[in-house]
């Protein structure tokens, strides 16, 4: 199904009006249509807003819509026509949020949520400069120059969530340690996507995202990465290759630890969903693996099963940490 059918129109209706003027049935009719895309693109990530409150769960929501249109801009079916001068206009729409005067209905809910919780607009913002990046960047020389890249579009959705998780009461260690673990959780995300997807961003969009500096370190050309000659079913995954991945998973696994440090310093009802997105996307890793880094012919994929029996685990993660620390 396309986005834009749950997403709908991106033109404002006829009858836009200021936040101020929007009674509750509209604001909670904005809120359940946040949850129906939630759910729809993210299910077990859905499935563990449950644990909130209601009011942190649909503010949640809210700003996963608003991550998602945003990322739709430059990724999705109508990202070909996406020009600069559309990013801009997008990023004058998210002003408009913080000012209470939302676009749509689906901005009205993230006006709500940043009215209600002490939510920032930088890390929208430097989103939205992530988008850009994609406009005018193929290649990543570095990692420095990656990572910047994923703080824009990942890095960004843990220091926008964090003020509406909150953090735990009882955590008396420095404020900046659980923003700079939600900050790691979307850096391990995004390198996650970006060595799951390798192959499909080299074919369809020209894309290589793995810096350009640590290929050339493992002997591999940029061309090789082009053409798909690394994996081939002849050969089965070349030697280099299979080095070269082991050394990124290596990574995005140590910005998973970071992530997984502060999670326990959340709100007891923001951990679970935090852990469960955290513990799926490494089983990514574990499928690359699995399929002997081939990222080219394959996609590491996490099947129904898997999901769901890693819900209890993670849950368990937490249950043991409020035991040790009679939470």
């Amino acid at each position: 199904e396309d986005f834009a059918s749950l997403n709908g129109s991106a033109k404002a209706t006829n009858d836009r009006k200021p936040l101020a003027q929007l009674d509750q049935a509209a604001l909670d009719e904005a809120y359940e249509r946040c949850g129906l895309v939630t759910e729809y693109y993210a299910k077990t990530f859905f499935l563990g807003t449950q644990l909130m409150t209601p009011e942190k769960a649909r503010a949640i929501w809210a700003i996963y819509v608003w991550c998602r249109r945003t990322d739709e801009l430059v990724d999705g079916p109508h990202a070909s026509k996406v020009t600069p001068k559309a990013l801009a206009r997008w990023e004058e729409r998210l002003e408009a949020v913080f000012d209470g005067e939302p676009y749509d209905m689906l901005d009205a809910a993230l006006a709500d949520t940043v009215r209600n919780f002490p939510v920032d607009i930088q890390a929208f913002r430097d989103m939205v400069d992530g988008m850009r990046m994609d406009l005018v960047k193929a290649r990543y020389q570095t990692f420095e120059e990656l990572y910047e890249y994923c703080y824009r579009v990942a890095g960004t959705v843990g220091l926008m969530t964090t003020p509406v998780m909150g953090i735990a009461p009882k955590f008396s260690g420095e404020i900046e340690e659980t923003y700079g673990a939600a900050l790691a959780l979307g850096i391990a995300n995004q390198l996650t996507n970006i060595l799951r997807d390798v192959g499909e961003d080299v074919a369809s969009r020209d894309r290589i995202y793995v810096p350009l500096d640590e290929l050339e370190r493992f002997g591999i050309a940029e061309e090789e990465v082009l053409n798909g000659s690394l994996v081939t079913e002849e050969g089965g995954t070349d030697e280099r290759w299979r080095k070269f991945m082991k050394f990124q998973i290596e990574r995005a696994r140590y910005y998973f630890k970071l992530a997984e440090d502060g999670v326990m310093k959340l709100e007891e009802n923001a951990r679970w969903p935090v852990l469960s997105a955290l513990v799926l996307y490494q089983q990514i890793l574990d499928s690359i693996e699995a399929n002997d880094y081939d990222n080219f012919n394959q996609r590491a994929y996490v099947g129904k099963l898997k999901k769901l029996a890693s819900l209890p685990k993670s849950y368990w993660m937490v249950i043991e940490n409020n035991l040790r620390n009679g939470a």
